[in-house]
């Protein structure tokens, strides 16, 4: 998710080589993530050719706001 929060969207060809995992994996993170409404997936074809673009959604994004001060408060307690 971290790597869609700072994009508007991204492609699935591009999100595979920055997390470098296979198709099938992706395929089934994204899904789960679809699942969970944090992430919409818009298939489309462009010049011919299949597209798929991911985005998160306005439930997504929140959620991982909550998850990053969830971490900044872990790290913060630790130094305490």
């Amino acid at each position: 998710m971290s790597q869609l929060y700072v994009v508007e969207s991204a492609d699935f060809l591009f999100l595979q080589k920055q997390l470098q995992i296979t198709p099938g994996n992706l395929s089934s993170h994204l899904s789960k993530l679809e699942e969970a409404g944090y992430v919409e997936i818009v298939k489309e074809f462009i010049e011919r050719k299949p597209h798929t673009a991911l985005e998160l959604t306005k439930k997504g994004r929140a959620a991982f706001r909550e998850y990053q001060q969830s971490l900044k408060q872990v790290f913060n307690d630790l130094q305490h």
